[in-house]
């Protein structure tokens, strides 16, 4: 990301002269206090330190997954649900933090076109512009991390299911008893059997741990949710300022086009002006000397002295 800053405002610093000439003649302010950059270094240095605390999260939450599918015992799952619904408050918390900065720097964005060569379409606007649609689109990325993380734990709790139940059992589960499993959480039914065969203290750890598991799962599944709002947020906005960004540079584009093209065809009257000049003194000396000519031939000089 900070690659992207000093790649930006590069661009704004390279071509500020060029947008005052295209911005109505504007003179463009070159120090970063009167370009309102200053405020905005902050304010996207702040927004990137949230999202990655996102990504720490992130990885941290992935890695409790991991964890949690070779537990089994329930006091073991119930100690990794815990951290992981802490985990995804705190994911929330700083999304919704991120998000409202970025919403404050699209209102300082707007703000800021007010200030003198840094209207919309100048390079200033269009980096202010482009900065900000990159963090969002990162923050974007970050939710839908977490997106995939809630289909990865629906999907690996149902193989879960499938391994306890064999394992059990002996006998592989069919569709149906796995969907009702996941559902309620209720196996005691299902493991009837085994509990007569092989005693009810040796089965009822594993009854402990599979409704221990599903609660877990529909809490962490409820929270996931919660934050795609959020996601669904960032997708609007970055696809609504993609477009507004993409009609400003086609804008800039058209309107140096015409500034270019008026320069080579002022350059070319400037070229035939100077041209039109060089013939006319041509001309003018040439008649001069036809008039002398004429005058000379007239008095004839060289009679009188005869």
């Amino acid at each position: 990301m900070n690659n992207l800053l000093n790649d930006s405002f590069e661009l704004t610093r390279g071509e500020a002269s060029r947008d005052g000439d295209v911005e109505m003649g504007a003179q463009v302010p070159m120090n970063s206090a009167d370009l309102g950059l200053e405020g905005f270094f902050k304010q996207v240095q702040d927004i990137e330190k949230q999202i990655e605390k996102l990504s720490t999260l992130s990885k941290k939450l992935q890695t409790a997954n991991e964890e949690a599918k070779a537990v089994t015992k329930a006091s073991n799952m119930k100690g990794i649900k815990q951290r992981m619904q802490k985990d995804i408050d705190e994911v929330g918390k700083i999304a919704r933090l991120a998000k409202s900065k970025l919403e404050e720097l699209d209102r300082d964005n707007l703000s800021n076109r007010q200030k003198p060569g840094c209207g919309k379409g100048s390079s200033v606007d269009r980096s202010r512009t482009a900065t900000t649609i990159a963090l969002k689109k990162k923050l974007k990325e970050r939710m839908s991390e977490f997106q995939t993380l809630r289909e990865t734990i629906q999907q690996e709790y149902r193989e879960v299911v499938e391994r306890r139940v064999f394992t059990v059992t002996g006998n592989r589960p069919d569709e149906e008893m796995i969907d009702r499993l996941i559902e309620t959480g209720d196996s005691e039914q299902i493991f009837q059997k085994a509990i007569q065969e092989q005693g009810r203290g040796q089965v009822m750890d594993t009854l402990a741990e599979i409704q221990e598991r599903h609660d877990t799962v529909r809490e962490l599944e409820r929270k996931l949710l919660e934050l795609q709002q959020i996601f669904l947020d960032m997708a609007v906005l970055v696809e609504a300022q993609g477009d507004m960004l993409d009609n400003i540079e086609s804008q800039v584009s058209n309107a140096v086009d015409h500034v270019q093209s008026g320069t080579v065809a002022l350059q070319k009257a400037k070229k035939l002006q100077k041209n039109s000049r060089k013939w006319m003194c041509i001309a003018i000396i040439i008649l001069l000397l036809i008039v002398v000519i004429i005058v000379v031939a007239v008095i004839k000089p060289w009679s009188k002295n005869k």
